[in-house]
C-alpha cells in the first residue's frame, strides 16, 4: 500500500539509494531505499507524484486506501475491500 502526493507538497530530507526499473507498461520507476537497511523510502509513480509507502508513516490510524490496482496480481489469500479499483 502507498500513499501519493503531489511532488511539489513533498520536501526529501536524508540519503537514499536510486534503483530504476521499467514497468510493465514500458515506463521507467524511479525507486529510493535506505542506503543503510534496504526499505523502500519512497518512488516516482509519474512525473507529478512521489508515492511513499504506508508502513513508513507508522500510523495505525493512516486512512484506509481509496483505489486498489493489480488486484489480478494479488496472492489469493489476500481479500480486498470493496471500493473503486483500478485493474491493469
Amino acid at each position: 500500500m502507498q500513499a501519493r502526493f503531489p511532488r511539489d507538497r513533498v520536501r526529501i530530507e536524508g540519503r537514499s539509494t536510486e534503483y530504476v526499473r521499467v514497468s510493465d507498461h514500458g515506463e521507467e520507476r524511479s525507486f529510493f531505499f535506505c542506503p543503510d537497511c534496504g526499505a523502500t523510502v519512497y518512488y516516482w509513480t509519474d512525473t507529478e507524484l512521489i508515492a511513499v509507502p504506508i508502513g513508513t508513516f507508522a500510523d495505525p490510524s493512516f486512512p484506509a486506501p481509496k483505489v486498489s490496482v493489480w488486484e489480478t496480481r494479488r496472492h489469493p489469500w489476500v481479500s480486498v475491500p470493496a471500493f473503486e479499483r483500478d485493474e491493469h
